[in-house]
């Protein structure tokens, strides 16, 4: 109960240090602003002609690999740049809860943003009679799908004090993960790698999961896929975190 109280409390300090500058409303109005576009003009919502969000979720992987590693970027590199990493983890708090807190905090950033896409959902309810479930899905999708990039965003993070660097490379590093089971992808290891190798490739594709997901299929093995990765970066962080307290 203490720990839950301590990452509690970590993360509304970092939720609200979001709020501390415009940046954050901006941040979700462009979001907003990507998300209509890509659903009604790229997607051709209207033109589809079917009561579903497909064309919606559709460009989440994509639209997050720009605008989730330019959220996770200062999570770490900024405390560091600005010397308050110091502060931070002389704090009576573990280390532990730090990072779950920053991480939550950057989690309950991006399910805000999320969220207020609902008009969206009160759009094809009014246009049609969807399948609730499946779009309910598909948002969880979309929410553990933006945890994965979090949590590979501030592994990264952690790793250096440029938070342009770090944006640079968690953009790379998610982009990685996205395309790994694309056929484009797969065919090139399919000559010569066995065929195990290229099963465990494919099996990291972030697609591959979030798209079974959207598709209204809750698998079990999706979810701990989402769960376990975020579990890995996590721990990752807390330990390049532990291993350059010294050099803060």
């Amino acid at each position: 109960m203490g720990q839950a109280r301590q990452i509690a409390l970590v993360t509304r300090r970092e939720f609200n240090s979001y709020f501390a500058t415009p940046l954050a409303f901006v941040f979700i109005f462009v979001f907003l602003l990507a998300t209509g576009l890509s659903t009604f003009y790229l997607g051709g919502y209207f033109e589809a002609g079917q009561a579903d969000l497909i064309s919606f979720f559709l460009f989440h992987p994509w639209l997050y690999l720009f605008f989730l590693p330019a959220i996770s970027m200062r999570l770490w590199a900024e405390e560091r740049r600005n010397g308050s990493i110091e502060l931070l983890l002389t704090l009576p708090v573990p280390l532990s809860a730090v990072v779950l807190g920053k991480y939550f905090a950057a989690l309950g950033f991006s399910a805000l943003a999320l969220s207020l896409t609902f008009p969206i959902w009160l759009t094809v309810n009014y246009l049609g009679s969807p399948d609730n479930g499946v779009i309910l899905a598909g948002y969880l999708g979309s929410l553990m799908l933006a945890g994965g990039y979090l949590a590979i965003g501030s592994c990264v993070s952690a790793c250096t004090g440029n938070q342009v660097i770090a944006f640079v490379v968690s953009v790379v590093v998610c982009f990685l993960f996205t395309i790994s089971g694309a056929p484009l992808v797969i065919e090139v290891f399919r000559g010569w790698a066995p065929a195990a190798l290229v099963d465990t490739l494919a099996g990291f594709s972030f697609l591959t999961h979030f798209r079974a997901i959207t598709g209204g299929v809750i698998d079990m093995r999706d979810l701990v896929f989402f769960v376990s990765l975020i579990g890995v970066f996590l721990t990752a962080t807390a330990i390049i975190v532990d291993m350059k307290r010294g050099d803060s």
